[in-house]
């Protein structure tokens, strides 16, 4: 191996590189061994431009002799050859058609064009090879629009201001792993200051018209329905907390009723219309995110890129200690699926954790763009806690303000409802996942708390499902007493925003959006008086105003007036299951919310016990009694919610995560990620929708190698690196 290395002495002595890669048959001691005068750093080899500063640097031996001259010939004519074949800055091979273009210059050198367009761009004009000066370039402007006769740096005219990345092969390679690729960052240029670059939208304008549901159901996509807690009372009896439940379910999508016929084909099953999304991926790549798991997050970001169609539009917001865009919003084509892949896969992990950063640009990227798809969202991930504002120099460590790490922009409004919810994905056991909650929480997103790393694309799936699914927006739920005696009381809504008028008569919950065939109950109580004659009370009516997302129609839903009966004398008292069932599950999430802040006092016994005397009162209930699923699901998860609270080290590796996804869950009524499982058939597990669950088995057959999905998950090992072992 010695020898090898003096040869390519020689030839870097006159000012030509040699590349001789280590083999099988070589020592693997041979190269270590060799004498630091004699041995080519990490850095040299890395670098694009060693070749160029090392010959820069001036002669590493004496002049050679008469032997080396013939052999740096022959190395010459032999490293030429090999440039026509190999591009010297990737270190990859160059194949005519091989899709990829490339660029031969003045001096006969050739380079993948994208390779040798990214040093061009920040002034290199000099061939990395022989050194020569290029009179023509590529490109010499970054504008988006290349010079008159000129070929564009980007095919599909993406700004290549954004995170610049390439992939070096590093030499010499591993004994056992000849094929690894190391991904160096390159020099980044600028981000503009407004993002305002967003691909654009080519949608048909649809005219917005005020449409009445109530009496065609044809046009309802929400289905209302109403149950009082008994459906007849004494006329002699008056009720302070009389419960009433509001049901609401939207309709399914033309998608999901064909799925079952389109399973096998991704384009068909979304060729029916549906809701446009963009979505911004907010992705920590600090240092704690090295190895397995950024390599899983490179896989969960392909399945997404991979199942978003080409109307959803995609930003990727990369966070460790500062926060970079690598590109604009841009459509899924199948181009731009390409260039998406290629910008996720050169991502590499080191620095600090900048969460309020990163949110910050992912929120500027929804606020500058100049058009809007219906459906926006974000997507945060992080394994690690905000070192810079939370718990940063100055911060208040004792009572951190997690309010600080959510833009203005995100917080959730009274008046609009949520317009920019963002999805947090807590990844591992050291994540801060109060802070993660409380930025869900802001927005009107939901926390997903994902304990094993291998769920992390079911996790990101089951998201998608949901957000490529949207059937309602802006939903807002109104509730008027129909009678001058009645007077509402408190409306239990969970996490939505709800008001109840000064005078008692009305009361709104605030939705927002809502997937296909996903439901939403709440519990609206009211103050009934004794009846003196009536033989029946009109309670209430629920009226329902949204937003279709694909015609912008405004819709307005009536439901029948909610009756009861008030006979003189009143049979056996039947409690509606129905509204049992939902009380049971508005109690278990108040036990849930309450054993939390008791356990951060630091009483975990105190919090089991509170958990423990919930599932005591929630096994006498009627639903209890009659086996409701809901009810089994409830008992289970309080027990699993004990189990990790049995010691501090537990609850703070564990225990917090699982209960704030849990509540998280049951408060907007949305499906979340818990543990180690997003199967529906865990009894931990709710609120998923024929949309989720058909994602899922989309990407569980993936992860299992089914031939029918091995070809969406291609593209993302073939432009990245492979995951390294445990």
């Amino acid at each position: 191996m010695g020898s090898k290395w003096r040869k390519a002495k020689l030839a870097l002595g006159l000012n030509l590189c040699a590349y001789l890669p280590r083999t099988l048959d070589d020592d693997d001691d041979g190269y270590s061994s060799l004498p630091s005068t004699e041995r080519l750093s990490d850095a040299a080899l890395l670098s694009p431009l060693s070749s160029v500063n090392m010959a820069a640097s001036g002669p590493m031996t004496p002049l050679p002799s008469a032997n080396g001259l013939r052999l740096s010939k022959s190395l010459s004519r032999s490293a030429s050859k090999s440039s026509k074949q190999t591009c010297s800055i990737c270190l990859m091979k160059m194949k005519q058609g091989g899709g990829h273009a490339i660029f031969t210059a003045e001096c006969s050198h050739s380079f993948h064009f994208h390779c040798i367009a990214s040093n061009v761009k920040h002034g290199n004009q000099i061939c990395p090879v022989c050194r020569a000066k290029w009179k023509e370039i590529p490109m010499q402007s970054p504008s988006l629009d290349p010079p008159l006769g000129r070929a564009a740096v980007n095919p599909v005219g993406w700004p290549q201001n954004d995170a610049l990345m390439t992939v070096v092969r590093r030499l010499p390679p591993p004994r056992r792993d000849l094929s690894r690729r190391h991904v160096v960052p390159l020099f980044q240029a600028p981000e503009p200051g407004v993002f305002n670059d967003d691909e654009s939208l080519d949608h048909l304008p649809v005219v917005a018209e005020s449409t009445n549901a109530s009496d065609n159901s044809s046009l309802r996509t929400i289905e209302i329905k109403t149950y009082p807690e008994v459906l007849e009372a004494p006329r002699s009896s008056s009720y302070d907390n009389f419960t009433i439940l509001v049901h609401l379910k939207a309709a399914a999508t033309v998608a999901n009723q064909s799925s079952s016929r389109n399973h096998a084909s991704l384009p068909q099953l979304y060729q029916n219309p549906r809701a446009p999304v963009d979505l911004v991926t907010v992705l920590d790549i600090s240092g704690s995110m090295a190895g397995t798991k950024l390599a899983l997050l490179k896989r969960a970001m392909g399945f997404v890129i991979q199942n978003l169609g080409s109307n959803d539009r995609l930003s990727v917001i990369a966070f460790s200690s500062t926060a970079r865009r690598l590109f604009p919003l841009r459509r899924m084509s199948d181009v731009g699926r390409q260039q998406a892949l290629h910008a996720v896969n050169s991502l590499v992990a080191n620095g600090g954790t900048n969460i309020a950063e990163g949110l910050k640009k992912g929120a500027k990227v929804m606020e500058d763009r100049r058009e809007n798809n219906p459906v926006a969202s974000i997507i945060l991930l992080s394994d690690g806690q905000d070192t810079y504002t939370v718990t940063g120099a100055g911060a208040n460590k004792s009572q951190p303000n997690y309010q600080l790490l959510v833009p203005l922009s995100m917080h959730g409004s009274d008046n609009t409802g949520f317009q920019i919810p963002v999805h947090a994905f807590g990844f591992g056991a050291d994540h801060d996942a109060s802070s993660m909650h409380s930025i869900s929480e802001i927005s009107g997103g939901t926390f997903s708390f994902i304990e094993t790393e291998a769920v992390l694309q079911d996790a990101f799936a089951q998201c998608i499902g949901g957000l490529l699914s949207v059937v309602v927006q802006e939903l807002q739920v109104g509730v008027e007493c129909m009678n001058p005696s009645l007077c509402l009381g408190p409306l239990k809504a969970g996490s939505y925003p709800s008001r109840v008028a000064a005078d008692g008569k009305t009361g709104v919950i605030e939705v927002g959006d809502l997937y296909a065939d996903e439901e939403r109950d709440f519990l609206v109580s009211v103050k009934v008086p004794a009846e003196s004659s009536e033989c029946e009370t009109s309670l209430l009516k629920v009226k329902c105003v949204y937003r279709d997302p694909l015609t912008k129609e405004m819709t307005n839903l009536e439901s029948d007036d909610v009756r009861i009966q008030r006979p003189e004398v009143a049979g056996q008292e039947v409690v509606s299951i129905e509204v049992d069932r939902q009380r049971n599950r508005f109690q278990a999430a108040e036990a849930m919310a309450e054993a939390r802040t008791t356990a951060e006092l630091g009483d975990l016994p105190g919090a089991v016990s509170i958990l423990e005397n919930c599932r005591r009162v929630l096994s006498e209930t009627v639903s209890a009694k009659s086996h409701d699923r809901l009810c089994i699901v409830l008992d289970a998860e309080l027990k699993e919610m004990q189990e990790r609270m049995a010691s501090r080290h537990v609850y703070e590796a564990s225990g917090r995560a699982y209960i704030l996804s849990g509540l998280s869950s049951h408060s907007w009524q949305r499906a979340t990620a818990r543990g180690d499982s997003t199967d529906g058939s865990s009894l931990v597990q709710a609120y998923q929708t024929p949309s989720m669950v058909e994602m899922l088995t989309r990407s569980q057959a993936m992860l299992l190698g089914s031939p029918s999905t091995q070809r969406l998950v291609q593209p993302v090992w073939s432009l990245g690196s492979q995951p390294k072992p445990r």
